[in-house]
């Protein structure tokens, strides 16, 4: 008998932790998707705030990566959107930017954001972590 395996779950059966990543950084999407596919994550990419919150809504991930300076509709006009909609608004938000200053940290977090990581500061593999005990809270 043939066992099918299921892409949504990882080998040992347990379900992959589905990432929304939304990032217009060619570079970095590709750099962030590697590592996350390596860590065995499932991961859907949006280059701008629009697809983001569609991909969003459609995908429900378990949590979703979240630059403040897209285009289309900003990172803070995504937050807020999630935080408004039923569907989503239990999904856990990292704010991944360069935007470092104190008023836009409290800004996105008094919005709904779970955390805030500046780009230049954190590693791929420190990324993954943070992922990992906020899913294991």
């Amino acid at each position: 008998m043939k066992i099918m395996s299921n892409e949504n779950h990882q080998p040992n059966g347990s379900p992959k932790i589905k990432i929304l990543l939304v990032e217009d950084d060619p570079f970095l999407l590709s750099m962030y998707n590697t590592k996350f596919e390596l860590e065995k994550f499932k991961v859907v990419t949006a280059e701008d705030g629009e697809k983001g919150l569609k991909l969003a809504l459609k995908e429900l991930p378990d949590v979703i990566l979240l630059d403040i300076m897209l285009p289309r509709m900003d990172g803070f006009e995504v937050l807020k959107a999630l935080k408004a909609d039923k569907k989503t608004s239990r999904i856990p938000v990292i704010l991944l930017t360069n935007l470092s200053q104190k008023e836009k940290v409290k800004e996105g977090l008094s919005l709904g954001a779970n955390d805030y990581l500046i780009k230049a500061h954190f590693m791929p593999s420190e990324v993954v972590e943070k992922i990992r005990k906020l899913i294991n809270k």
